[in-house]
């Protein structure tokens, strides 16, 4: 779960790292109102749960009131790699002498916490690990043990070649991993860590991502997530019992299991195809689900074929066979849907589907080059 910079802020300054707090505004009248009580320039910034704000004009300094509403004229509405900006934050400017980038996140390959750094902050990182990726320093870490603070000196003299400055950096970076543990995090980063005109280390930005599966240890964390931001179809799905994410491909996808799931979409990509989704149904025998799943699928306007690939172990083929009539007869599909049943009740399945337009197939790999061979 995503949330904002202004209500990352908030976090980090409950535990102790130096930022600048601000406030949320949704209107015009409300970044002029508080530019005008600030007496001094500010920050007007997009909240949206996708980089590159900066780069799309989120990210404006305001040395006066008139250019904080023509900032926030500009700003609200705007759309930022498909996310509408409704709020923006708005904080007192800050002197920018230098700037760096600190994070921390999970590197699944070596199955341990990565912390990350590098001079060169306020861009995208991804960026910049693809154009210069030895400015980035990476320092693995095993949560299961006691942290080696030796290892934050480590990035903090990476980063800073003054020692005030690299002991600062290390106390922000144990701090970050303690919010990192504690509220069960999958990404804390900041970008950019500025040394401000005191020459002190200031998170002029911040970044958190909690891990969705442990979110129920954390009620209150739950509050926080904005649900304008969510994919509509993403937060439908989960209602449903589904697992659903959206892709960019037009070939949709209705699997049982995670791994099947990936499998699927590999195969569609090997066969030169697309695919439009990730979606799980599960291990439930629900016919409603393969319903909810069709009728999800098709709001996507760019999906020309669905492939529906079941392996029947828990999940019984007749039950998904009976959710496919009963989306075939309750609503209008308007592409093809190719099915593959196999396990629990496949017989059963084949025979309820005889008769209909559905489009079999034995195996998973025929399902999957019918389904290419319609795009």
């Amino acid at each position: 779960m995503k949330i904002h910079e202004y209500q990352a802020k908030e976090i980090f300054a409950q535990y102790g790292i130096p930022t600048v707090l601000g406030e949320a505004a949704r209107t015009v009248d409300e970044v002029y109102d508080y530019a005008v009580k600030a007496a001094a320039p500010i920050m007007v910034k997009a909240q949206v749960h996708v980089g590159g704000r900066g780069k799309a004009g989120g990210v404006k300094f305001c040395p006066d009131p008139e250019k904080a509403r023509e900032a926030a004229e500009k700003i609200l509405g705007m759309d930022i790699k498909g996310c509408k900006v409704s709020k923006v934050l708005i904080y007192p400017a800050i002197d920018i002498k230098r700037e760096a980038y600190l994070g921390i996140t999970i590197d699944r390959a070596a199955k341990k916490i990565v912390f990350i750094g590098t001079s060169q902050g306020g861009v995208e990182i991804e960026e910049l690990a693809r154009a210069k990726p030895d400015a980035i320093k990476k320092i693995l870490l095993d949560p299961t043990l006691p942290p080696d603070l030796s290892l934050f000196q480590e990035m903090g003299a990476a980063l800073y070649p003054e020692p005030l400055l690299a002991a600062e950096a290390a106390d922000i970076l144990a701090l970050l991993y303690v919010i990192f543990l504690e509220k069960d995090c999958t990404l804390v980063e900041i970008n950019p860590l500025v040394v401000n005109g005191e020459g002190r280390l200031i998170a002029a930005d911040a970044k958190i991502v909690f891990d969705d599966n442990a979110l129920w240890r954390h009620p209150g964390l739950s509050l926080l997530q904005d649900f304008e931001q969510e994919n509509p179809k993403e937060i439908e799905a989960k209602k449903y019992g589904l697992t659903f994410v959206d892709l960019d491909g037009n070939i949709g996808c209705i699997v049982n299991g995670a791994g099947l799931a990936m499998a699927t979409m590999d195969m569609i990509k090997a066969a030169g195809g697309q695919p439009a989704n990730f979606l799980d149904v599960g291990g439930s025998s629900n016919p409603d689900k393969v319903l909810n799943a069709i009728r999800i699928i098709l709001r996507n306007p760019k999906v020309k074929v669905i492939v529906i690939n079941i392996f029947g172990g828990i999940t019984r083929c007749d039950d998904i066979a009976a959710g496919i009539i009963k989306a075939t007869d309750s609503m209008e599909i308007p592409v093809p849907i190719c099915v593959r049943l196999t396990g629990t009740n496949e017989d059963k399945a084949r025979e309820m589907l005889k008769g209909t337009n559905l489009i079999s197939a034995d195996t998973m790999k025929n399902v999957i080059q019918k389904a290419v061979s319609f795009v």
